[in-house]
């Protein structure tokens, strides 16, 4: 049973995670991918500590050791960097270009899951692995011939990639944090840390005024965004605590296909056969893992 829990909570997180990319895109059309990305952690944060005072566990920050803590801000300070990437790559590319290369954080995590955390990689696990690799070079060769018109370069490449390894980091970090602590005030420390960080590079970079540039309609998604956020979060931490990084990983980055599904109906951004040949292997090798 405790499985069961461990894995709803997994599938729960790709399914707010891939509504999340959607939303977040429709909030930077125009708005400062920076600002947008601030604003929407402050949304993730309210969310967050009202789930941790929904559990009441706010009594026991006081009982968060140092080491916890340590974890907790430096998992936060990858999200932020990860965040920050991931946002400016979709606001230059389109989804379908970006996703498959943000997602292939997948195959990064897990190997640094078997050499730091010691996790097992059986040979269905590897498989698993292949597959995904596989399926991502498959996505990305095909969404990197397509056209865009606003993009300018390369430059949603190197942001996505920079998102890909920062998450990475964030999954490992973060489980070694989050056994310490309730998930859900676990969620809220690092949310803390994200939403310093974003609003610290804001007001570094001198874009603070870019908040009243941003209009109702995006604001209005971008606070959606932030809720979806917040809800993808607390699954994926409280996945996080029982089950094994590598599998909970794996399965959040399933979210690949509500995207995928999503831009679809919202933007008419397709898929060509190979790419999806590319996202049936992503699909499969995840699927595998679970085993």
């Amino acid at each position: 049973m405790e499985n069961v829990i461990w894995l709803g909570f997994a599938i729960g997180s790709a399914f707010f995670a891939g509504i999340t990319s959607i939303l977040a895109k429709c909030g930077i059309k125009t708005a400062d991918s920076t600002t947008a990305t601030a604003i929407r952690t402050g949304i993730v944060l309210v969310f967050s500590c009202i789930m941790v005072f929904v559990v009441g566990s706010q009594s026991t920050l006081a009982d968060v050791d140092a080491k916890t803590w340590l974890f907790l801000v430096l998992s936060g300070v990858a999200t932020g960097a990860s965040w920050l990437c991931y946002f400016k790559a979709l606001q230059l590319g389109d989804i379908n270009k970006v996703v498959p290369i943000d997602k292939s954080s997948t195959i990064l995590t897990i190997l640094v899951a078997v050499i730091i955390l010691g996790e097992e990689i059986t040979l269905l696990k590897a498989v698993g692995v292949a597959a995904i690799a596989v399926g991502t070079y498959l996505m990305i060769q095909k969404q990197a011939t397509s056209d865009h018109p606003r993009e300018k370069g390369k430059g949603w490449l190197v942001y996505a990639a920079l998102s890909a390894v920062f998450a990475s980091l964030t999954a490992i970090l973060g489980k070694v944090g989050i056994s310490g602590v309730e998930s859900n005030l676990g969620t809220a420390i690092r949310t803390g840390v994200v939403l310093i960080m974003a609003w610290g590079i804001v007001f570094a970079t001198g874009k603070q005024h870019t908040i009243r540039q941003i209009s109702r309609r995006e604001l209005g998604f971008v606070c959606l965004s932030g809720l979806a956020t917040g809800a993808s979060w607390l699954c994926y931490y409280r996945a996080l605590q029982d089950g094994p990084v590598s599998v909970v990983v794996a399965v959040d980055k399933l979210s690949i296909v509500v995207t995928i599904v999503f831009s679809y109906i919202a933007f008419k951004e397709k898929l060509s056969p190979k790419a999806l040949v590319g996202l049936a292997f992503i699909v499969g090798g995840t699927m595998v893992m679970l085993i």
